[in-house]
């Protein structure tokens, strides 16, 4: 009801819902509807340059940030500023206000298509670029999948764990978390191996929990250091072939699980 009272509020969800949807109640977005300095209201001043230090402590310290939106009164004076830091100006949410005709424009990131850890770089990048910036990117440099889509690229990962070369076209090669992993500028190859290593560290969690040992054992005899055949797995692992597939089927679950845990909050540390 509060979000429907206000239409810049109301505006940016309906943005999200159209443009950029959250793909969880972990993912979480964040409004800068009101921002301002006594005197000097938003422009220029060192109440300004706090209240934009203070944003940016808060994009690379929330867990779960999917997408942030900065309300301005002056688009034109802010829209260098804000495309230099790779805030996109957003035409869809933009509203009037009040009864002359003032339009309040939104600007927007979205920390799933370029995280924190790969905003930096870019920041880094223009800094030492002595060119004027170019206007930042919409073309996703990350897939943005959904839990469904997630899972099934992560099993068909774990398949090819030790096939480099039939990972080339895996989806999560593209994901948040295997970009956080390898950095924004990481080659192909450089992907794939972070990729790997995530798997293995997801798998390798299953160890220290008791109970999830057995699950631990039948991935990596299936797929960390595979047996030849499944039935030769279960043989291993002396166990009948069903209570091997049950074994197998919790873990490739719980290692999905905390992957798609590490693509929702944008670390896997």
């Amino acid at each position: 009801e509060e979000r429907e009272r206000d239409p810049v509020s109301r505006a940016a969800w309906r943005y999200l819902e159209h443009h950029a949807p959250l793909r969880s109640r972990r993912e979480r977005a964040l409004l800068f509807r009101f921002w301002l300095a006594r005197d000097s209201y938003q422009d220029v001043s060192a109440i300004q340059s706090l209240i934009f230090g203070k944003a940016a402590q808060f994009y690379l310290t929330t867990p779960g940030l999917a997408f942030s939106f900065f309300r301005v009164a002056d688009p034109a004076f802010w829209e260098p500023m804000f495309g230099y830091v790779d805030l996109a100006r957003l035409p869809e949410a933009e509203v009037e206000i009040g009864g002359g005709g003032q339009r309040q424009a939104v600007f927007g990131h979205d920390w799933r298509v370029t995280p924190p850890t790969a905003w930096l770089d870019l920041l880094a990048a223009r800094e030492l670029d002595a060119s004027p910036p170019a206007p930042p990117e919409r073309a996703p440099a990350v897939v943005l999948l959904s839990q469904p889509d997630f899972a099934a690229a992560a099993r068909d990962a774990l398949r090819q764990l030790t096939r480099p070369e039939a990972l080339r076209g895996n989806p999560l090669l593209r994901s948040r978390m295997v970009i956080e992993r390898a950095g924004s500028a990481a080659t192909p190859a450089e992907r794939e191996a972070a990729l790997r290593a995530l798997l293995r560290e997801a798998t390798e969690r299953l160890q220290a929990h008791p109970r999830q040992a057995k699950l631990y054992r039948a991935l990596y005899h299936t797929y960390v250091s595979p047996a030849a055949t499944q039935e030769q797995a279960a043989e291993l692992m002396d166990l009948p072939f069903s209570t091997y597939r049950r074994h197998l089927a919790a873990g490739v679950a719980a290692v999905v699980d905390l992957c798609w845990e590490w693509e929702l909050q944008g670390s896997s540390g």
